[in-house]
């Protein structure tokens, strides 16, 4: 039942605007740090498990890459973030909002006059709440849709393609990250196999075990799937859009025919993304995938990245 979660995503964007005073993003240091693996492939646990693409293979070699001073949205970008960027630059919501009635919040004046019955459809036909409406007055009604936006306005934002990720972006004044970005502000300078270290655990992040009934949780929910750099949900949640082509890395000796300019990177595991493998590949900071930048997914989302001005750096410097 959504219910049962409202207050934990209440919290988690409580938990954001603790933050508001630094903008919302994380600043990661300019420096080395190790990107990549060198890990083999198990192919026959590989085909047992289903998987097409070759386990390991585009992320080799391990590698170190230097990267200038950048910043990170602490957090995935959320449907209230998007909401805005919908409204002010007439983009068009993404096609599931209507199915999950969230568009409503768009429309909520349309929404306020109605009558009690009609709002008693939209509460289980639309909205799916978990009440008994035959009980419920129409402030009750409204209440209770208004309560169920609000916890929406929390979640990240999904079904958005590359290029509205990409626009999102921009309009903010930011950018994608890159893949190498997203990387080091995932596993550290260290390389960590998982944001919070080498080991796996359960439930550090949502991969899909966990009973959400929207799939996807309120931005920041899981305080245990938190970078080295304090970045939120790079394990779990939505996978992340980020500005690269699918390429292979300098010196790799795997050939693929995916890379190039057709498809565009993905980055970070999701919450529908484990499913029946049972495995926690898709979990590691390592891990690449890509997609057709036209693509849009109910585990896809994004989170933007800036420049830090070199002003900054240098006041920052000893």
């Amino acid at each position: 039942m959504w219910i049962r979660h409202v207050v934990t995503g209440l919290v988690a964007l409580m938990f954001g605007v603790t933050h508001a005073a630094d903008d919302g993003m994380v600043t990661v240091p300019a420096g080395e740090f190790i990107m990549g693996s060198d890990k083999k492939e198990d192919t026959q646990t590989r085909k047992e498990f289903g998987n097409v693409k070759p386990w390991y293979l585009d992320e080799h070699p391990q590698h170190k890459e230097k990267l200038a001073a950048f910043k990170i949205d602490r957090y995935e970008t959320s449907n209230a973030q998007y909401r805005e960027f919908v409204v002010k630059e007439q983009h068009a919501p993404p096609n599931a909002w209507v199915d999950s009635g969230y568009i409503l919040s768009l429309k909520m004046d349309k929404v306020t006059p109605l009558p009690v019955e009609q709002l008693r459809n939209l509460a289980t036909k639309v909205f799916h709440l978990d009440v008994d409406t035959t009980k419920m007055d129409k402030d009750q009604l409204l209440k209770a849709i208004k309560d169920r936006l609000a916890y929406m306005d929390t979640l990240p934002v999904t079904y958005v393609t590359w290029f509205d990720a990409d626009g999102y972006c921009k309009w903010t004044g930011k950018r994608l990250p890159t893949e190498a970005e997203w990387e080091k502000a995932a596993r550290g300078a260290g390389g960590n196999e998982f944001p919070w270290g080498n080991e796996w655990a359960a439930a550090k992040a949502n991969t899909g075990d966990e009973s959400w009934d929207d799939g996807v949780a309120p931005v920041g929910s899981y305080k245990t799937d938190k970078s080295p750099f304090d970045v939120y949900d790079m394990a779990g949640n939505v996978s992340e859009w980020v500005s690269d082509w699918y390429k292979p890395y300098a010196n790799s000796d795997y050939k693929s025919d995916d890379f190039g300019t057709k498809f565009k990177v993905i980055r970070g595991a999701a919450w529908g993304r484990e499913g029946h493998y049972a495995i926690h590949l898709f979990q590691r900071g390592a891990y690449r995938f890509d997609l057709s930048p036209d693509s849009s997914h109910a585990d896809l989302g994004f989170r933007c990245a800036s420049d830090v001005s070199p002003a900054k750096n240098a006041a920052k410097a000893p």
